[in-house]
């Protein structure tokens, strides 16, 4: 049985032809009838997917101890906008706020907090989830909006679900992957007869085998230039947390998450969230290229013990049973560990700034 999303794909397919993969991917997160995000709430373990603010609130903090470090870093200047790009429930915010508050009180008290979210519905569970901090803070539409002043940036799980182009190869060379139909009248992959410049493609693109598919994103490298020329402007440091691969490679990575388990891309149009690994490669170039310095880039887990993911658990199963205790570790080797189902390795870290600081827990520079 098609969903509802499927059908108005399939109508614009008859009318117009196949449609790209950008296109496929907004249609299903944005569509404004029956696009992902606007139909339902798909964080925590009643949605479709948990994000790592979700397990466990170590995580918000140790984000919270890095944003402090890069404050003190660059001489704990005034006017700071604390910020957050996407933030689900608002629980990571909550988080770092709670932190920030306890290890730097001028900071917490001389700061504005900020949250760029589109929906309404989410905006009134982040809202609920800030409790005293939310008379503080101001959302937002998009991240131009944020007032101008130093800004200490944090996106988690954000650029992943930005639209991505795919291209095939070919006999004759790459060709852009479209959505199209086949005889039975379902959805499916084709290649069209548009190009890509080759200068994109990573070296070794004459010799991949035919099927092949490269990813571009020229949507989350146009985001993060424009967080790289505010940041460049006025000063600040931003964390983009997400998966991905550091190297930019081929490979198909467009994925569906239904009720926490993979689902065909083509399936579920609506009902299925949509994803694709991020280049960090590609992204931490187009920072550069808008005037900012590159912190370093270090998987999820490095980053987390780092900065005493392992401290602070003890700390907070300190006079707890067991069971508390035992989950307490469990929660941290799903963030931090390697293998499956845990984020220490598939999720990374980029830390950029407008400043060539030394910030721990990155490789410092020679």
């Amino acid at each position: 049985m098609p969903t509802p999303l499927a059908r108005k794909i399939k109508a614009l397919i008859h009318t117009n032809g196949p449609i790209s993969i950008t296109d496929y991917f907004a249609l299903c997160l944005a569509d404004p009838d029956y696009g992902y995000y606007r139909t339902r709430d798909p964080f925590g373990r009643a949605g479709d997917f948990v994000t790592a603010p979700e397990i466990s609130q170590l995580f918000g903090e140790m984000l919270g101890i890095f944003l402090v470090h890069a404050w003190q870093k660059h001489g704990g200047p005034e006017r700071v906008r604390i910020a957050e790009i996407g933030p689900g429930r608002g629980t990571m915010m909550s988080d770092m706020l709670r932190v920030v508050a306890k290890l730097a009180p001028q900071l917490y008290e001389s700061a504005t907090f900020h949250l760029v979210e589109t929906s309404p519905r989410l905006r009134e569970i982040q809202q609920e989830t800030l409790g005293l901090h939310a008379g503080r803070v101001s959302w937002h539409d998009s991240f131009e909006e944020l007032p101008d002043g130093f800004v200490l940036l944090a996106a988690n799980e954000l650029f992943d679900a930005i639209p991505i182009r795919q291209f095939v190869k070919t006999p004759t060379g790459f060709r852009e992957r479209l959505v199209g139909l086949d005889a039975e009248d379902e959805l499916t992959f084709a290649a069209g007869v548009a190009g890509i410049d080759p200068a994109l493609l990573p070296d070794n693109h004459k010799t991949v085998a035919n099927g092949t598919i490269f990813e571009i994103a020229p949507a989350r490298e146009a985001v993060m230039a424009t967080i790289g020329e505010r940041i460049a402007r006025f000063g600040g440091t931003a964390l983009i947390i997400d998966y991905g691969h550091f190297v930019s490679g081929f490979g198909d990575t467009l994925q569906a998450v239904l009720k926490h388990d993979f689902d065909p891309p083509l399936a579920h149009p609506g009902e299925a969230d949509l994803t694709s690994h991020v280049d960090f490669e590609r992204l931490a170039a187009a920072a550069a290229a808008s005037g900012l310095h590159i912190h370093g880039m270090l998987h999820q887990g490095d980053f987390l013990v780092g900065l005493g993911i392992g401290e602070r658990a003890s700390a907070l199963g300190r006079n707890r049973d067991e069971a508390a205790q035992q989950q307490i570790l469990n929660d941290v080797a799903r963030l931090a560990g390697s293998g499956a189902g845990r984020m220490g390795d598939l999720f990374k870290v980029l830390a950029v700034g407008s400043e060539p600081l030394a910030l721990f827990p990155f490789r410092q520079p020679d």
